[in-house]
């Protein structure tokens, strides 16, 4: 037996190659559902980490330049070179840091291994400060006055400064780097009691706390970019997300739509041949043409079957009118008509219903308007549609008022009033949608589709035109279908015979 799917248009609704796609889409949905209920509550310890590695690498040769020139400067005033001994070690302990930092990079960063990395980081930054602790004990027996102190003190702080500037990300990484060097220098205060050691320490230490102040305020508002980056990236994913789920909800709707086309395409033959046999055959039975119906129940019976028939046959048609429209098949047979003698056809032809419920239908037509360039038979439509109504809702001894004119802007247009029940203003929304029915139309006798004023608005719609709708609760109603001023056809007077132009002669220099 055959697997194969068929590639049928008439017989395949739903499109199963696409079942795939609507896996894929529900597994994407599902994943960012997960993500995006777990909420805000991480503390971006992974992004804080990367960023920190990256700023250490980035920024990797400032510290070495930096050590280079005030080992050279300090040379320079001691007359000694034992200050290379101190750059040294410095310089390695720099070297090791960024081994370090190039091992976190490669490394995957879990929660427990970012924990792990910064315990590792500081502890690299803790052996940079020992060797500052060292540079702070240094002495100058040969240098004079206090240029040697503030040699020291300008480094320490240009030092402290550049770590902060590099270790932002890493919180304690200030105090780590230059703790021991503060500790250092207060001993030698204390034990030397120098006014200007006591100077240089006291400004070590504000410069270490100050400079702390500074990184943990910069690392809060980095912590709350990362958190406003992560709330737009979940927002963007849930814009996706609700993106993927309107796209199938359309494709689902355009199949649900196109199926009903179908299945309207397929069953209208299909209905409407047993209608015209019922309508015929009930017609002919009503008539009596075969014979005479001895019963008058049957008589009765047949009158039924061909209005219910009647009725079941415009519901159907109305339908099918609907659903082109919808589906953008409903074609236009343009050409230039009179909206007087289509208003005054569709007039006669209710006339015999209004004049069997005593209703008055009274013309007021502005003469000598211009033809129009539309359909006939959709604005016929439109105007029987809407006299319809009137005579359905307007009661026993009322009056209908017909007008046909020019509009302000240049157009032309029908207006049907009543004086009717009239529509309360909530319900203008219901009627003006498709089968909606207001209150008054329920509980009459003489209830439609509710399809006729969708019609009408999507015709109108079609020829560039509007639809007007004003109603008040015991007063009346009155509906207005405009045509726009560039489908009125005005009338070019004839041109009149004007003298020929004498032929000028050329002229040459």
């Amino acid at each position: 037996m055959s697997t194969g799917v068929s590639t049928s248009t008439d017989k395949i609704i739903v499109d199963r190659s696409r079942s795939h796609r609507n896996r894929a889409v529900s597994k994407a949905v599902r994943q960012t559902r997960e993500r995006l209920q777990t909420g805000h509550s991480r503390s971006f310890d992974r992004e804080v980490m990367m960023m920190h590695v990256d700023t250490l690498l980035q920024g990797a040769s400032v510290m070495p330049i930096f050590v280079i020139i005030v080992a050279a400067l300090g040379a320079y005033l001691t007359r000694d070179v034992q200050i290379f001994i101190w750059a040294i070690p410095t310089l390695s302990a720099h070297a090791i840091n960024m081994l370090l930092g190039r091992r976190a990079k490669k490394r995957e960063m879990t929660a427990e291994s970012t924990r792990k990395w910064r315990q590792i980081l500081l502890l690299g930054q803790l052996l940079i400060g020992f060797c500052w602790a060292f540079f702070a004990m240094q002495s100058c027996s040969t240098c004079g006055g206090d240029s040697f102190a503030l040699y020291k003190s300008a480094t320490l702080l240009v030092a402290i400064c550049i770590t902060a500037m590099a270790n932002f990300m890493l919180p304690r990484a200030v105090p780590f780097s230059f703790a021991p060097a503060t500790v250092a220098l207060a001993v030698k205060a204390a034990l030397m009691r120098n006014p200007l050691d006591i100077a240089l320490t006291a400004a070590v230490a504000v410069a270490v706390v100050f400079f702390t102040f500074i990184t943990n305020r910069m690392f809060q508002s980095n912590l709350k970019i990362l958190s406003f980056q992560s709330e737009k990236d979940d927002l963007i994913a849930e814009l996706e997300v609700a993106k993927s789920m309107s796209d199938e909800a359309r494709r689902r709707a355009e199949e649900a739509n196109l199926a009903k086309s179908r299945f309207l395409a397929s069953m209208s033959h299909e209905l409407r041949t047993p209608l015209n046999a019922i309508l015929g055959f009930s017609e002919v039975m009503s008539a009596e043409v075969m014979g005479p119906l001895n019963n008058a129940t049957y008589r009765e019976y047949t009158t039924d079957i061909h209005r219910s028939g009647q009725h079941l046959l415009n519901l159907i048609n109305e339908i099918l009118d609907l659903s082109r429209i919808e589906a953008g098949k409903y074609e236009l047979n343009e050409e230039a008509i009179s909206l007087l003698d289509v208003a005054e056809d569709c007039i006669g032809m209710v006339q015999l219903r209004a004049r069997g419920k005593n209703i008055s239908i009274s013309p007021q037509f502005e003469p000598e308007l211009p033809s129009v360039w539309a359909d006939e038979k959709s604005m016929r439509q439109v105007i029987l549609n809407l006299l319809s109504n009137a005579v359905k809702f307007t009661p026993q001894g009322g009056e209908i008022t017909v007008k046909v004119g020019w509009t302000a802007g240049g157009g032309q247009y029908v207006a049907i009033k009543d004086n009717g029940p009239g529509i309360p203003e909530e319900e203008i929304p219901v009627v003006l949608s498709a089968f909606g029915q207001g209150s008054i139309a329920i509980k009459s006798a003489e209830q439609g589709t509710g399809l006729g004023l969708p019609i009408v608005q999507a015709i109108l719609a079609k020829h560039d035109g509007q639809f007007m709708l004003k109603s008040k609760l015991r007063e009346g109603t009155e509906v207005i279908a405009i045509l726009p001023a560039k489908r009125v056809l005005q009338s070019l007077p004839a041109i009149e015979d004007a003298p020929l132009v004498e032929r000028r002669k050329k002229s040459f220099a």
